[in-house]
């Protein structure tokens, strides 16, 4: 059986600030990790433990660090084409109807408009807003304007799709449905998903795998693979085999702080 080899490699991370008080402030330590093509990832973890800071250094937005981070081998240094991001707030120009929203990376990055064009239209369809071309953001909910968000981030055709709690200001109904919608997504596109999140069963219907960080410095803790069907209706999530996986992170998450002091810190090469 042939492996592939890593889309995504982080080998000991460590991410230092300096505070307005001019003390140093470390947000990440040691963080090792490797993700393969076409994989579902999340990462779960409590508030402050730098679960963003790592997907922005992923995205090639955040420099001066320890350790390696590469994308198929190359080094990070700046961002990447091959890596589209999706943040919590959709962030949609309200005076631009949601094609041309869409379109947005089309002409920062002066690609071809008529093709472009072409392919939004291809990614509105597959987000399911295909008749809403014309709307504006405020014409649509916010799981509509997520999708249109998604879409964007889809456009350049990357290889690898970063996400930060896109869906954490929805309604639970609508947070599901948005979930059920992202697995559909990942399907049809076979992108490689990172995703981080403070839901424990969101983490568990999206994922292939997930990881669990400590509080500050945040260090990885856990990894957990999720051997749940590829097809997942919602009504998995009231299963037992669903139950047991949130209770196995649940308690990795209670257990982060104590694991994290018995790991050794490491100095980056």
């Amino acid at each position: 059986m042939t492996t592939l080899a890593p889309i995504i490699s982080v080998d000991r991370l460590t991410k230092t600030y300096q505070s307005v008080a001019a003390e140093r402030v470390t947000a990440l330590a040691d963080i090792s990790l490797s993700i393969a093509p076409g994989e579902f990832v999340t990462v779960v973890g409590p508030s402050g433990c730098g679960k963003t800071t790592l997907l922005r250094i992923l995205a090639g937005l955040v420099g001066q660090y320890q350790g390696n981070v590469a994308i198929r081998g190359t080094p990070l240094k700046s961002p990447s084409r091959s890596v589209g991001v999706a943040f919590q707030d959709a962030n949609l120009l309200p005076w631009r109807s949601v094609v041309d929203n869409v379109l947005l990376p089309a002409q920062v990055l002066h690609l071809n408009m008529d093709s472009s064009r072409r392919r939004a239209h291809e990614l509105l369809e597959l987000v399911g807003l295909e008749g809403f071309e014309r709307k504006l953001p405020h014409e649509l909910s916010g799981g509509m304007r997520q999708r249109v968000s998604i879409a964007r981030a889809l456009l350049h055709d990357p290889e690898i799709l970063l996400m930060d709690e896109p869906f954490g200001a929805l309604d639970a109904i609508t947070r599901d449905n948005m979930n059920f919608e992202l697995r559909r997504i990942w399907m049809e596109s076979g992108k490689t998903i990172f995703l981080i999140t403070h839901s424990i069963p969101e983490a568990v219907y999206l994922s292939s795998r997930v990881f669990v960080m400590s509080s500050r410095p945040g260090r990885i803790v856990r990894e957990l693979a999720i051997d749940l069907p590829e097809q997942r209706p919602l009504s998995l999530m009231a299963s037992a085999r669903f139950g047991e996986y949130v209770g196995e992170l649940r308690h990795a998450l209670d257990n982060s702080d104590a694991v994290a002091r018995s790991l050794p810190l490491l100095k980056a090469a």
